[in-house]
């Protein structure tokens, strides 16, 4: 025990002296997401240029997420990279020397429907991130776990300058219990989440085989079989056929047919960009419809300064008593609307209301319960940035989340301070509370977190405190939660990062609980 205690403790004291160097990376905010790009805020974008790698921060660990499309001089259109998952306020970093360097392939003309609009510098064309992680968890009130997870995202397009593009997303968890663990979970999970090869009949026509995420369709998800899209100047349409994964499991199942078109219109300038999108999809089960439905989804940015999101699913098919006739059902609608009031000020807002989906055939015994408690939930989310001065970022954010019958309502305050290259220390400083209440529960949190460089472009190292407060309504309960860490990010090759994470968290005098996790990952 002795020994653990100390193991983990000198990665804490490690992260701590850590905080005696100058940081030079440079790093953004995530202010707004679709199914296909991020806009990421910078302190400026002067080193940034088209077509680089922007890395996801998180729990100590660095992803490349993000490849730049756009820019301004404080803002970056990106889109994301396969398997990889945004949200507001995510901490992007953007390193001066790239994962992507000009190769000695040759170039490969980009299209935007049927026009060319350029021919790239010579650059590789195909990027990977292959990594192997782990997580331990070490508690005297429960039994210790241990997992690891291996990760590969891979994309190649136009191999050796043909027609043929592939991808692929998919990883591989173990996790390690003690002999007379009672949990019932699997030990061994293998997903595969995308794994695709596109054929480019021409500029304006391409074919899809295998697992994949059609964008101008996020909300289907994955789907294994043939997609097939053709543009006509502007505007595109599609087709869909295939099956779905399975629901429990995520593997191929043949029962779970499906097939469905969209026509949509796509335009592109200087000052705008817009997609809107309107399909139609059956999903059966065994041979019988399961679900039929048509969806709509619209992304634009105008002038850089206004951003639009919304997107809904109406469900046309309600077989209930072998009625298969019925009301249309909206079962999700999101809207999201960024705007820029000045250089130093921007504000979000956003609305979400989605309904229990309902599969006629797979839910077969709940439809009438569902159909019974069709409540919508709701939430509402209002969110404000500000840049008073150079170096610092202040945020604050509320959302309400409820339900049609006024039951399950939460309220949530976020707020944060943001400071990069902070006088006299150096690297970036950020301070974040959040207070969330709702009927059963209300917890306050606050969380300091300093990060830096020590060895340009080789170390990076943070520190960070938590503390979290926890009252229970029907307990009367109130538990106080300290949480201590800190990190390491070593690079070590040229696309080779190592990172390491410990962390001490303490319930209550009798009761630490220790994390420890390692990653590498391999940039090809």
């Amino acid at each position: 025990m002795i020994a653990r205690r100390l193991f983990i403790l000198s990665i804490l004291l490690s992260g701590v002296s850590a905080c005696f160097g100058q940081s030079t990376s440079m790093r953004g905010k995530v202010t707004f997401v679709t199914s296909i790009n991020a806009y990421i805020k910078f302190e400026t974008t002067k080193n940034i240029e088209v077509g680089d790698t922007l890395f996801l921060y998180r729990g100590n660990i660095y992803s490349p997420c993000l490849i730049v499309k756009n820019k301004s001089s404080m803002s970056c259109v990106a889109e994301l990279i396969k398997g990889c998952e945004m949200r507001i306020d995510d901490e992007i970093v953007h390193r001066t020397n790239r994962v992507e360097k000009p190769g000695d392939n040759e170039p490969v003309k980009i299209t935007t429907g049927s026009k060319i609009i350029g021919t790239p510098k010579s650059r590789k064309n195909y990027r990977g991130v292959i990594s192997a992680a782990s997580y331990s968890s070490f508690s005297a009130a429960q039994e210790d776990v241990h997992r690891t997870m291996y990760r590969l995202s891979f994309d190649a397009n136009h191999i050796d300058n043909s027609k043929f593009s592939v991808e692929t997303y998919m990883n591989y968890r173990q996790t390690f219990r003690v002999k007379d663990s009672i949990s019932t979970r699997d030990k061994d999970i293998f997903n595969i989440y995308s794994l695709a090869v596109r054929y480019d009949v021409s500029p304006t026509m391409s074919i899809s085989l295998g697992r994949k995420i059609n964008q101008k369709a996020s909300s289907l998800g994955a789907m294994d079989g043939l997609q097939a899209e053709k543009f006509f100047g502007n505007f595109y349409m599609g087709m869909l056929v295939g099956f779905r994964p399975d629901i429990y499991d995520y593997t191929f199942n043949k029962d779970l047919f499906q097939y469905g078109g969209y026509v949509g219109i796509k335009s592109e300038n200087k000052t705008m960009y817009s997609q809107t999108t309107l399909g139609l999809m059956e999903q059966d089960n065994n041979g019988n419809v399961d679900r039929r439905y048509s969806y709509f989804q619209h992304s634009s940015t105008i002038g850089q300064k206004l951003t639009l999101f919304s997107s809904f699913e109406l469900d046309l098919y309600n077989k209930v008593n072998a009625d298969s006739m019925g009301p249309v059902r909206l079962t999700n609608l999101y809207v999201s609307v960024g705007y820029q009031l000045a250089k130093w000020i921007d504000l979000n807002v956003s609305y979400d209301s989605r309904k229990q989906i309902i599969y006629y055939e797979t839910l077969k015994t709940e439809i009438e319960r569902i159909l019974d408690n069709d409540e919508a939930r709701q939430g509402i989310r209002y969110r404000l940035n500000l840049r008073p001065v150079k170096f610092i970022n202040i945020g604050a954010n509320y959302s309400r989340r409820f339900q049609s019958n006024d039951l399950n309502v939460s309220d949530n305050i976020n707020a944060y301070f943001n400071w990069s290259k902070v006088p006299g220390l150096g690297g970036m400083l950020f301070i974040n509370y959040n207070d969330n209440k709702s009927s059963y529960l209300e917890s306050k949190i606050f969380s300091f977190r300093h990060s830096r460089t020590i060895i340009k472009d080789r170390l990076d190292a943070d520190i960070y405190y938590r503390i979290a407060n926890y009252t229970y309504s029907s307990r009367e309960l109130v538990t106080n939660q300290k949480y201590y860490g800190a990190g390491l990010s070593y690079r070590v090759a040229k696309k080779m990062t190592l990172s390491v994470l410990g962390e001490l968290s303490t319930l209550s005098s009798e009761e630490d609980n220790y994390r420890v996790n390692a990653r590498i990952s391999k940039n090809f």
